[in-house]
């Protein structure tokens, strides 16, 4: 059975009308993606020159990779019932959870997780690039901002990040037991914790118990929304701040989500914030958070995992290696837009032909979700 989601919810502000939006794109921004998109793939190129595998320039490691279900509720409000949302339904979807890093760290330097989710056999007018597919993918991270806004500034951390890249990961995983115990004390002073969970302060819990978000805004049908992940399940919801031991543990957090999903699966809500004030929304700018307390997040789906191996060497071949990830993987009625959307349109692609170039495995889309099973 579908399930319902009760909405006596204070009345909220009428959500803006995509067809109001408009795009500034700065005349200069062509030039700071094909820098972005060159310093991506010499992160690839040194793991590759490494280990003789190419990964992602980013979230290479993955922590987990399991097939699930994502139910969208019934008797949503129209606001709500929109592109995958329309239509009270269930898809097939494959899910990735995984760490910034462009390497294959110990899960000892703590960073930001992510979550990706690729839905199959969507209805729709498709994007540009993905007209022979019939997915739809969302692209979530820890957290429910952008680390900037200014593009040029994000070009500037990346190529600190690309140089570090492959070097000292003995002095990383120190860092980060030095920076771990101060993210927590800021947390608990009240006091921003700035960069320090992406450079190494990430807090040491089980993914299944996080929070998620786009970060950048999307089209969502007739609106434009951000969407966010939160743990539905007791059992999930019972791991969100749980700290585990890490000490001689280089892949801890798939143990963790492992020892959870083979016994017992979960569940998450999906869940839209629609954009309703342009000013305290805005689009270009995703390091800005749109406030929660007059504009809540409000739950459009559950996303199911039933029982089932957190990750082995083979979800990983069909997963890490042949499949990518990319909001652009979708119909029009879930379109990224602003400065990260455009980003990503233009260098997702070339590094996924990169990375198989460099495999020789081509990157390529499957109708169905992948069969864990058979493998």
């Amino acid at each position: 059975m579908t399930p319902k989601q009760n909405f006596d919810a204070p009345a909220l502000a009428a959500p803006i009308p995509f067809a109001n939006y408009s795009e500034t794109v700065p005349p200069d921004e062509e030039q700071v993606i094909r820098e972005l998109a060159e310093v991506n793939e010499t992160i690839v190129k040194k793991v590759y020159d490494d280990s003789g595998h190419a990964e992602r320039a980013v979230h290479a490691k993955s922590h987990a990779i399991f097939n699930c279900k994502l139910t969208v509720l019934s008797e949503l409000p129209a606001e709500l019932a929109q592109g995958v949302f329309s239509t009270p339904r269930d898809y097939d979807a494959v899910a990735r959870i995984s760490s910034i890093a462009g390497d294959l760290l110990s899960d000892r330097v703590s960073l930001p997780r992510g979550f990706s989710i690729k839905l199959y056999d969507v209805a729709g007018e498709r994007l540009p690039g993905s007209e022979q597919i019939r997915t739809q993918d969302f692209l979530m991270v820890s957290g429910t901002v952008f680390a900037t806004g200014d593009m040029k500034a994000f070009l500037k951390d990346l190529k600190f990040l690309a140089a570090t890249t492959d070097k000292a990961a003995w002095a990383k995983s120190a860092l980060s037991s030095v920076l771990r115990p101060l993210t927590r004390a800021f947390v608990k002073a009240g006091i921003a914790t700035g960069p320090l969970p992406a450079v190494g302060g990430f807090p040491e819990s089980n993914p299944l118990g996080e929070r998620f978000g786009t970060q950048a805004a999307h089209r969502f049908g007739n609106f434009i929304a951000k969407l966010d992940l939160v743990p539905d399940s007791e059992n999930f919801k019972a791991l969100t701040g749980r700290e585990f031991d890490l000490a001689g543990r280089d892949n801890a957090v798939r143990d963790e989500i492992a020892s959870v999903l083979a016994k017992e699966g979960g569940a998450w809500t999906l869940r839209a914030q629609l954009r309703r004030d342009a000013a305290a929304n805005p689009v270009d700018d995703a390091s800005i958070e749109w406030p929660e307390d007059s504009n809540p997040y409000l739950p459009v789906a559950r996303l199911v995992v039933k029982p089932q191996d957190g990750w082995s060497a083979s979800r990983s071949r069909l997963v890490d290696d042949e499949m990518s990830f990319s909001p652009w993987h979708g119909i029009v009625a879930h379109q990224p837009i602003g400065v990260i959307g455009r980003v990503r349109r233009q260098v997702y692609p070339l590094l996924s032909a990169y990375r198989g170039s460099l495999n020789g495995c081509p990157i390529h889309e499957r109708a169905e979700p992948p069969d864990f099973a058979a493998r």
